[in-house]
């Protein structure tokens, strides 16, 4: 039985990296670097949410 190619799991990954940066820059302790690492969360959270209906 052989694994799916990397390509199948594309939509898997980038909103996953995007939640892991964000993160990271979310517990980095710079006013705006949380501040984005919170947008970025968000932003991967709800990407990750729209590809999990698909």
């Amino acid at each position: 039985m052989a694994l799916p190619p990397f390509s199948d799991y594309w939509n898997e990954i980038e909103p996953t990296l995007l939640i892991l940066i964000g993160f990271l820059l979310f517990v980095f302790p710079e006013p705006a670097t949380s501040a984005l690492g919170a947008g970025l969360i968000l932003l991967g959270a709800s990407w990750w949410f729209y590809e999990w209906g698909r």
